[in-house]
């Protein structure tokens, strides 16, 4: 196996950055924090952590629960539950509009590069769409209403069909010029560290709603990035994970 591959996972890159030089440095504007609304679009709010009934469950049990899970029953998340996990992943720490973008998962330089989507498909009181997260402001801005959303997102994890048989699939992508803004070359390998942080936060945060998902990290590049509408340059798709009401059985894989 070529060496440059097993590169992307050192950090060498940092010695022969000119951190003098980056775009904060040189006092380019800051990319913004999430992506604007896009012209017309009317916000869904969704319910806020004062409001949600989310069970309280031990962070010790949390962790000794969190398994990979493949199989869901048929029943849908509630909104406060879908909320729940929004917030848990990407969540801002802070009520209101936050002065600062600290969050409920660490980033690099509180950069924060990632957008989450979500393709609902029982959601109560959601239409099954594509929606995207706005942390700031706590709401669901609908991205697009595919007919056949159900089959193109298998199309775009290679037949893995338990990323279709979902209540919601979560979908995080790259925003790579916010992380680059501060770190520049160095910037790639954290924006992958961040999007292991949110999934490990989804993990835990699905025991205490009786749900259960299963990080996916093997899919069709270009499939998931035209189904998003995002350009694969400047955002493209990083990371998935499809989150269901656990079935009687429960599936115990890793």
């Amino acid at each position: 196996m070529a060496n440059s591959y097993r590169d992307f996972l050192k950090d060498s890159i940092r010695k022969r950055v000119d951190f003098s030089r980056t775009a904060q440095r040189r006092g380019l504007a800051e990319p913004p924090w999430q992506k604007p609304l896009p012209a017309g679009a009317k916000p869904i709010a969704l319910p806020r952590p004062d409001a949600w009934k989310i069970p309280a469950i031990g962070l010790e049990q949390a962790i000794a629960r969190r398994r990979s899970r493949r199989d869901f029953s048929a029943q849908p998340l509630a909104m406060d539950e879908l909320s729940f996990l929004l917030w848990a992943t990407q969540g801002l720490r802070t009520a209101g509009a936050a002065r600062h973008n600290f969050r409920t998962v660490p980033s690099a330089g509180c950069r924060h590069a990632l957008e989450t989507y979500i393709a609902a498909f029982r959601v109560e009181n959601l239409e099954m769409a594509l929606y995207r997260f706005q942390p700031h402001g706590h709401a669901l801005v609908e991205s697009s209403r595919p007919a056949d959303l159900e089959e193109r997102l298998l199309l775009g994890t290679f037949g893995q069909s338990f990323c279709a048989s979902s209540a919601a699939t979560f979908i995080w992508t790259a925003v790579p010029a916010r992380m680059e803004w501060r770190y520049a070359e160095a910037s790639h390998k954290v924006i992958a560290l961040d999007a292991g942080h949110a999934c490990q936060n989804l993990y835990l945060a699905c025991e205490a709603i009786d749900a259960g998902t299963c990080a996916v990290a093997a899919y069709d590049q270009e499939r998931m990035d035209e189904l998003l509408g995002v350009d694969g340059d400047e955002e493209f798709t990083v990371y998935l994970a499809p989150v269901g009401k656990m079935p009687e059985q429960r599936d115990e894989d890793e």
